[in-house]
């Protein structure tokens, strides 16, 4: 029997990097579920109740909530696609990775990048995006909520209010962080929310879900163009439509709202794991998930910190979800990660860019921020570093999780 023949039987796998993490049970369960046609009042039911199920993750009353067809990196192109012009200024403040991903996707969109930067790991005072915004004058202020290249967060809560009195919108990407930390797109004025499921909403890769103020419609349907095909007399034709088919959300939005206007098949099997992620996180409740992340997440950190681990970055702003740390003096990073799989089966993380090599990425989410995930992995990385030499006194890892545990 050749290889290609056999079924698929991945090794098992606790993975505590950055993402993606082990699926919620529930979820893949969920995704095991027999397809439905695309415009079956079944299917367009779980569609309906999975919009207002990602308002409530989201925070948000907006009615264009919905799910874009790919991962995470979708949704942050249909976005962009569907909001920016050829010419259009967008500022993008970058402190890590994701930061210079905003840009890469403007960039291409045709807009007129303005960039602010700072050093990876801190993040941006009100008042040093407020200037920016003032000199820019962008159509769009794009933000990444929470870097896990860098495991910190930028706060977001002022600066909605100061992108709308210098005239933009706001866009954040919450890939990283959204289900783990608090995130209130309403509250902190935020106009368009992009996120993907593989992190703290306990899914795989592959759906983007995304919320849309009206503000941001309204620039939106400006720009519809129906396609030929499906068009009938009065509906919108522009020589200069949004320049991407597949990520046009005003069409989008007609597949999604009351129209039903075929755009493309849904991707039903993606589409009922999302709706189970947001079924499960708000059963246990935002604020409860929330806190969960943050209860294990600051165990993690503690254990790493009683082994004598140098944490990375601005911890007054560090996501609840995922942690950096030094890699110690002569532990190679690769086959250190390696032997954490080879023996023990559980995944952590490198790093990118100028921390590459150097730090470790260890994240504690989604259906893997647990008590027991935790301890197994400060227990797992404190023997492969008493073997590589490194003078962690044993147990001290454990320990550290379990006093912050309160014993």
């Amino acid at each position: 029997m050749s290889i290609a023949t056999l079924p698929i039987n991945p090794p098992s796998r606790l993975l505590m990097g950055p993402g993606p993490i082990n699926a919620d049970p529930r979820v893949l369960r969920a995704m095991s579920a027999q397809l439905v046609g695309q415009y079956d009042p079944a299917m367009t039911g779980y569609m309906a109740e999975t919009q207002e199920l990602y308002r409530e993750v989201f925070q948000t009353g907006n009615e264009a909530t919905l799910l874009v067809d790919g991962t995470s990196r979708a949704g942050i192109e249909a976005a962009f696609v569907s909001l920016i012009e050829p010419g259009d200024k967008v500022l993008v403040p970058i402190f890590g990775r994701f930061g210079h991903l905003l840009r890469e996707i403007a960039e291409r969109c045709g807009a007129e990048v303005h960039l602010l930067e700072r050093e990876w790991g801190t993040v941006y005072p009100p008042s040093e995006i407020e200037a920016a915004l003032a000199s820019v004058r962008p159509k769009l202020l794009a933000v990444v909520h929470g870097d896990t290249s860098t495991t910190v967060a930028q706060p977001l809560d002022e600066l909605g209010a100061l992108a709308h009195k210098y005239g933009a919108l706001l866009y954040s990407d919450t890939t990283a962080s959204l289900g783990g930390n608090t995130f209130l797109a309403d509250a902190w004025g935020l106009d368009a929310v992009t996120t993907g499921l593989q992190k703290c909403l306990a899914g795989p890769s592959g759906s983007s879900p995304i919320t849309l103020s009206d503000a941001a419609v309204e620039i939106i349907q400006a720009r519809k163009s129906v396609e030929a095909g499906i068009r009938v007399e009065g509906d919108a034709v522009r020589s200069d439509p949004i320049r991407s088919n597949y990520f046009d959300l005003a069409q989008i939005l007609d597949y999604w709202g009351p129209k039903r206007l075929n755009h493309h098949t849904e991707a039903t099997t993606m589409l009922f794991g999302a709706r189970e992620c947001a079924r499960i996180l708000v059963e246990e409740t935002v604020e409860a998930a929330i806190e969960r992340h943050r209860l294990h997440g600051t165990a993690m950190v503690a254990g790493l910190v009683g082994m004598g681990l140098e944490l990375f970055g601005d911890q007054s702003n560090r996501m609840n979800n995922i942690v950096a740390v030094r890699i110690p003096d002569g532990v190679d990073d690769a086959k250190a990660r390696a032997a954490m799989v080879a023996d023990y089966g559980i995944e952590i993380g490198t790093s990118f860019g100028p921390m590459a090599g150097r730090f470790w990425r260890i994240g504690t989410m989604g259906y893997n921020a647990r008590r027991d995930t935790v301890l197994l992995t400060l227990a797992a990385l404190e023997q492969l570093m008493r073997r590589g030499g490194v003078p962690v006194t044993a147990g001290s890892g454990v320990d550290g999780a379990l006093e912050s545990y309160g014993g």
